[in-house]
């Protein structure tokens, strides 16, 4: 595999012949961790051993061996450090240095990253940023380049990714692969932007995004290279992928929570094809729920035996992305490791990464010094601009009947719901008695004045409106309400700080949290971020909003490549036919 060198400066100061020395007993090791319970994720035994480690590697697993330093592990249980098969760490609204310090007490030493949204936003210069800024971090946060830049012509991105970029970003030191193919109609029907970007791909992998698809459309998409795919919603879905050779990741994300409907899914026969992964779990979440930990003890109080979520969680998707120096407790594989106290209750301890202890009884452990490269995002401060003179959020009714987005608790997929629209002196107009939204997208990228409008169905706010710089993938300014003014309101206070979430009301802003890298990440710590998100999700509860997350659900009602009525800064976009679609309908 070309770009990423796994055994880079892993084996210490002395290099290979010192390893095997330490691995033979002829030498000390650098660290031992002793009267350790392993659990082997390749016979599922437990051995009570030591771990012996030199610099990032371990050297042997067995007892009696010497050690400059030693570490008593009291029988605890290892594991290998867990691998997030697919996530966007901007949805954590961190940056990846404070999203580390959060997933690595839950044990997750690798994470792989798509940074997708920054892309659209900030280009080339916001994904080496991303990059640069989680390159000394708790964990090793890895990265597939992201395709599909912008996912479609359908709406008006920050930048794009064109050829050359993805020639370059393909060689950028911790390069994985392609990243999510989003534009799977594209795929399907051989649009030359998808084949030509594949064709750049050739001997990568190339993850997959396709929901939805079945048949002769899945047969083509399969047929591209698409090796993997995060997208399943039901059990069907994911047997239909397994049997076109397909990895199936297992998402349970924030908004997207799926994994209870595909745990009938993990079986002896399809367990080494199946992995875990996050996508999108923002910063709460991620604090009190957990990373890829939580979805290994869903798992288990399914009846998922420990080791079969294990592999699923470290090894399958170490495998899958080619990292042959991580995924198990053995001689050679780097020193990614996790410590728990109970085979029925998977909750980290310890945690080690490249034979560094990063996490403690829950909380992350500093590991040389936090450098700082504000300097490098300050480049990105300044991603909002809109032309307020040209935004009208009021809608003509030329019709009685209009589409509306439907949402699905616990989904990203929505529905087309042709439903008579409330009109008030010639207007179409919020209806909240029947929990219907105006729903508006402002270009905010180029201040071209282009602003698409029109209702949703299932946000349960009562009053007053939301509005959020993060609208998946363009990330343009997205605001729901229940008038004009609640909305206007919302919407220029995001602007007015350089891209965040806010709760308004009237002409009152009744909470705003700042998100000013990109109008995606707060610059603050992960448990300032989460109080303000607090206050937040406290302002919308007191507009009448029973809807959990609403901002993250709210983020992915302009994702135009996931069926079936979505909303753009271009209109009403049918998913299925690609095309924007008239708001109001001929009875």
């Amino acid at each position: 595999m070309r770009g990423y060198d796994s055994k880079k400066g892993s084996q210490g100061k002395g290099g290979l012949p010192y390893l095997l020395a330490v691995a033979r007993g002829d030498c000390p090791a650098d660290l031992a961790l002793r009267n350790a319970r392993v659990l082997d994720l390749v016979t599922g035994a437990v051995h009570h051993t030591d771990i012996a480690i030199v610099g990032k590697t371990i050297a042997a697993v067995r007892t009696g061996l010497p050690a400059r330093h030693s570490f008593d592990m009291h029988g605890l249980y290892v594991s290998p450090g867990l691998v997030d098969a697919h996530v966007h760490v901007e949805s954590s609204m961190l940056r990846p240095r404070e999203f580390a310090k959060l997933i690595a007490p839950h044990g997750v030493t690798t994470a792989i990253s798509n940074p997708h949204e920054i892309a659209n936003v900030c280009g080339v210069p916001g994904i080496r940023c991303m990059c640069d800024d989680g390159r000394r971090s708790l964990v090793d946060i890895l990265m597939t380049v992201p395709s599909c830049v912008p996912a479609t012509s359908l709406a008006g991105a920050g930048a794009s990714l064109e050829s050359e970029d993805l020639r370059r970003l393909l060689r950028y030191p911790g390069v994985v692969g392609l990243g999510e193919v989003m534009d799977f109609q594209g795929v399907i029907h051989g649009h030359p932007r998808l084949m030509h970007e594949l064709g750049l791909a050739k001997g990568w992998l190339i993850d997959g995004h396709a929901p939805g698809v079945t048949g002769a459309d899945l047969d083509a998409y399969a047929a591209a290279g698409i090796s993997s795919d995060h997208e399943c919603s039901t059990a069907q879905e994911a047997l239909a992928r397994l049997r076109r050779g397909m990895r199936v990741f297992l998402r349970e994300g924030s908004a997207a929570r799926n994994l209870q409907a595909l745990l009938p899914v993990i079986s002896p026969q399809y367990e080494r094809w199946l992995a875990f992964c996050t996508d999108d779990r923002d910063a709460a979440d991620l604090l009190h729920e957990g990373s890829i930990d939580h979805l290994v003890r869903m798992a288990m109080a399914d009846g998922v035996p420990l080791v079969t979520a294990l592999r699923m969680a470290c090894l399958n998707p170490a495998e899958h992305y080619r990292l042959t120096d991580r995924g198990l407790i053995a001689p050679g594989k780097r020193a990614d490791i996790v410590a728990f106290s109970s085979l029925s209750d998977f909750r980290p301890r310890l945690v080690w990464q490249a034979g560094r202890l990063v996490a403690r009884d829950g909380d992350a452990v500093a590991c040389g010094a936090d450098q700082d490269n504000t300097s490098c995002m300050s480049a990105f401060l300044d991603t909002v601009h809109v032309d307020w003179t040209s935004i009208d959020l009021r809608i003509p009714a030329q019709a009685q009947n209009v589409r509306v987005i439907g949402v699905l608790k616990g989904q990203l997929v929505t529905e087309q719901r042709i439903l008579s629209g409330k009109v008030q002196n010639g207007e179409l107009m919020a209806d909240p008695a029947r929990d219907i939204l105006k729903l508006a997208v402002i270009e905010r990228h180029q201040a071209s004045g282009r602003c698409g409008k029109g209702f949703v169905q299932g946000l349960q706010l009562q009053q007053g409106a939301v509005a959020s710089t993060v609208a998946h993938d363009h990330h343009n300014l997205i605001v729901a309400g229940s008038d004009d003014r609640s909305m206007m309101t919302a919407a220029r206070a995001v602007a007015d700080s350089g891209g965040g979430q806010a709760v308004a009301l009237g002409d009152r802003v009744l909470e705003h949290v700042a998100l000013p890298l990109g109008g995606l990440m707060s610059l603050a710590t992960a448990g300032d971020l989460i109080q303000m998100q607090s206050r937040l999700e406290a302002a919308v509860l007191k507009l009448g909003c029973g809807l959990p997350r609403l901002f993250m659900t709210l983020s992915f009602l302009a994702l135009e490549v996931i069926p079936e009525l979505k909303l753009t800064d271009y209109g009403l976009v049918d998913v299925a036919a690609q095309k924007v679609v008239p708001l109001c309908v001929d009875a």
